[in-house]
């Protein structure tokens, strides 16, 4: 083989190299970009929320990244969106106050419980029959004997009724 035509393919040959190494090159950084572009088109500007749009845009985030993994950006956004969801539904849909004996109504439910286990906490018989009847009043003892024996809160006791 003759030596010019040699150093020709060996040019050749190196500069294949060179174009397949700058093509790998250039299909890394196009994938880099775009996952930098995709990333930043998936993640949502927290910001406070305040029309029912924003609302309905900021849930469909929510739902996005419901499965992400705390202590991540996902999830740091989870929590986050999170928290202005809960300040937006509470400010637009506040919720009534509960009546104390609606309270202990649902906890009994819950437990399967009868105005008769009630026995012993908030006094006897014809007391529970009045509390329940909404005929009279709970007072302190009552309310704590609620939250230490039956685990009600006592912020869902002290309520006015």
């Amino acid at each position: 083989m003759n030596p010019d035509r040699l150093k020709k393919l060996v040019r050749i040959f190196f500069y294949l190299i060179m174009v397949v190494k700058l093509s790998t090159l250039l299909t890394l950084l196009l994938v880099n970009i775009s996952q930098i572009l995709f990333e930043e088109e998936k993640s949502m500007k927290a910001a406070i929320i305040k029309t029912d749009e924003e609302y309905e845009n900021t849930l469909a985030r929510i739902e996005a990244i419901m499965d992400a993994k705390p202590n991540t950006p996902e999830g740091d956004e989870l929590e986050l969106l999170s928290l202005l969801v809960e300040k937006y539904e509470q400010e637009k849909y506040p919720l009534p106050e509960a009546d104390p004996v609606d309270v202990i109504r649902y906890y009994m439910e819950q437990r399967g419980l009868k105005a008769k286990d009630l026995v012993g906490i908030i006094g006897d018989k014809a007391i529970v029959s009045k509390i329940m009847n909404r005929e009279r009043k709970l007072n302190l003892q009552m309310v704590r004997n609620l939250h230490q024996k039956a685990k009600i809160p006592y912020s869902l006791l002290m309520n006015e009724y």
